[in-house]
């Protein structure tokens, strides 16, 4: 294979979206006019030529050469802001936007199709557009004119970076407890005081400045998540021009050290420390976002956005695992087959192995399914937005909100058990820094926790998606599946799993109004992670069952893999989640009636 094809799969994106989501329609739509095949090619061209030649070889420098501070300025290797350099270049950082922001109005399922491309190529450096897209998204949705003009272009032509300041060294996901606090200036603008940690992209030198999400209680909020707002930060002040001018009075306290995405600097922040007092007055000058107390919904707008986004980078990750796998399998010569009598004869590449085709098959399941959910809900995403019909935008929103739990936490989960089982192929090299699998785990393992942890995820899923509105989420989530479980059941070899696929969905319904019959949250919610997992690979198991159709009657071994990555999901796979719901409907609490006492 060529550096490229490590990265990703070319021919199975064009599958993904030219022959099952057939993104081509979509020129049909006024925003999108201007494109055609031929110009969505030359982007996903372009991402790939740049990954390859930017981005994937320093991503292992990157992680041997993590980001230092020295009390004043970060410092990284250089290849880093050269890599992004390219990227803004290429005006990547507004790809979908629209044109008097900059942008190219593409679909956003050809910008997150195209971003796959950085994230499987080194995930540490793609974070920094990943994060400064999403603030520029957030702050386009929900900020004044005047702050779009001020920082959401000058993100979108890559000057400005971004970041979400969320979590606090107290209270890390629990965002009600959050304490900085936003005092009331008379000339309209707020200043901050308090620390947020783990904030990636937090502080460098990468752009000309950074511009912080932060959310802040106002003196006098309610307690809870009902008090909190949201503030753009600057790390530095502009000026008339719209040049960043005086240091803020936000300060890096310190960089936090992972076991992956080390290329990415993640920090701890002071606001309002006093080190830096723009006009002599202490505290972070920041200016409200959104409405007072509202901070928590607007930046959900980057938290949804970021949730799938991980999902991608997991699957990403899972992905270039996958090939890179694949490609020792076939050049490593190891043992004979069993059927071999003369121990002379020469070994044979383990890919004829049983057993190694038995990794690598629940690798391709595992990261082709996922980049297909992902690119599935950035489609939903174009529907949403651009569709002609209220009610087909309406349906596109609903379920994306219903998918977006699964979508970040499904390929957080089980693409890293891809990267595990890629290690597993390289044998006692695959633990060795001598091949890349093993930091593509470290780097993967972040993403169950990012944006999120699996149980909030699944506490997301049990607790609000599948029950808001009367569980009219998880009725749109099952007719949507059941319509294609009737186009797969007249056909031969795709009956038995839409058969077995209609049966899942139809427990998944009971086994949610058994869970909830009681009434009683707490114990409702006691195993919302393995509803998570059930859900997840039902979900899974329809975009396989998506995706064979769309391969139905096609020849080539391109398709047979799909056929038979397909026939792996529903024959392993999806039979996993019958202990799943059978342990959900008896209602169990042992992990409920679980002592602290007693471990």
């Amino acid at each position: 294979m060529s550096d490229a094809s490590l990265i990703l799969s070319r021919r199975d994106l064009d599958f993904i979206l030219y022959e099952w989501l057939e993104v081509e329609r979509l020129t049909q739509r006024a925003r999108f006019a201007d494109h055609d095949r031929v110009s969505f090619d030359g982007v996903l061209d372009t991402c790939a030529q740049l990954a390859a030649d930017m981005f994937a070889p320093h991503n292992r420098k990157a992680d041997q050469n993590e980001p230092t501070f020295d009390g004043e300025r970060v410092t990284m290797i250089p290849e880093v802001a050269e890599a992004l350099a390219a990227f803004r270049e290429a005006g990547l950082f507004s790809a979908s936007q629209d044109y008097d922001l900059g942008g190219l109005q593409l679909p956003n399922v050809i910008e997150r199709a195209g971003f796959a491309w950085f994230q499987a190529a080194n995930v540490g450096t793609a974070a920094y557009p990943f994060l400064t897209i999403g603030a520029a998204n957030l702050l386009k949705t929900h900020g004044t004119a005047a702050q779009v003009d001020a920082y959401v272009r000058p993100m979108l032509e890559g000057r400005f970076f971004g970041t979400m300041c969320l979590s606090e060294p107290q209270a890390g996901s629990s965002l009600g407890d959050i304490r900085t606090r936003a005092v009331a200036q008379a000339d309209g603008s707020y200043r901050l005081f308090g620390s947020k940690m783990w904030i990636s992209g937090g502080d460098h030198d990468l752009s000309e400045t950074i511009v912080h999400m932060v959310l802040a209680r106002m003196e006098g909020a309610p307690a809870g998540v009902k008090g909190i707002s949201l503030f753009v930060v600057p790390k530095h002040l502009l000026d008339e021009s719209g040049a960043p001018g005086e240091r803020n009075d936000v300060v890096l306290a310190g960089l936090n050290h992972k076991m992956g995405y080390r290329g990415t600097t993640n920090t701890l922040l002071n606001f309002g420390e006093g080190r830096h007092a723009p006009g002599g007055q202490g505290g972070a000058v920041g200016w409200l976002v959104g409405a007072p107390h509202q901070g928590l919904a607007a930046m959900f707008h980057m938290m949804n956005e970021a949730r799938i986004g991980v999902g991608a980078g997991a699957a990403a990750l899972g992905y270039t695992g996958y090939l890179h796998a694949l490609d020792y399998a076939r050049g490593r010569p190891q043992g004979r087959p069993l059927s071999a009598k003369d121990p002379a004869s020469p070994p044979v590449p383990i890919i004829q192995h049983a057993d190694v085709r038995r990794m690598l098959l629940a690798q391709k399941a595992y990261a082709e399914g996922a980049l297909g959910l992902n690119l599935y809900c950035a489609r939903l995403t174009d529907d949403q937005t651009t569709a002609e019909d209220a009610a087909e935008r309406d349906r596109a929103g609903r379920l994306l909100d219903m998918l977006t739990p699964i979508a970040k936490s499904w390929p957080s989960q089980w693409c890293l058990e891809g990267n595990s089982l890629a290690i597993q192929v390289l044998g006692g090299y695959g633990y060795t820094r001598d091949y890349p699998v093993e930091q593509f785990y470290r780097d993967n393992r972040l993403n169950p926790i990012h944006e999120g942890t699996h149980g909030i995820q699944g506490l997301d899923l049990l607790g609000r998606k599948a029950i808001m509105d009367g569980g009219s989420g998880l009725k749109l989530l099952g007719e949507t599946v059941m319509a294609t479980v009737a186009r797969a059941s007249g056909d031969g070899e795709l009956a038995p799993y839409s058969e077995a696929l209609a049966e899942a969905m139809g427990r998944i319904g009971a086994a949610t109004a058994t869970v909830w019959q009681d009434g009683d949250p707490e114990r409702a919610l006691a195993n919302a992670s393995t509803y998570l997992e059930a859900v997840g690979h039902a979900v899974l198991a329809w975009i396989w069952l998506e995706q064979a159709l769309a391969a139905a009657g096609k020849t080539g071994d391109f398709y047979d893999g799909k056929r038979q990555a397909a026939r792996y999901f529903f024959r392993w796979e999806l039979p996993k989640i019958g202990p799943m719901l059978d342990l959900l409907v008896s209602k169990d609490d042992t992990t409920l009636a679980m002592q602290d006492r007693w471990f």
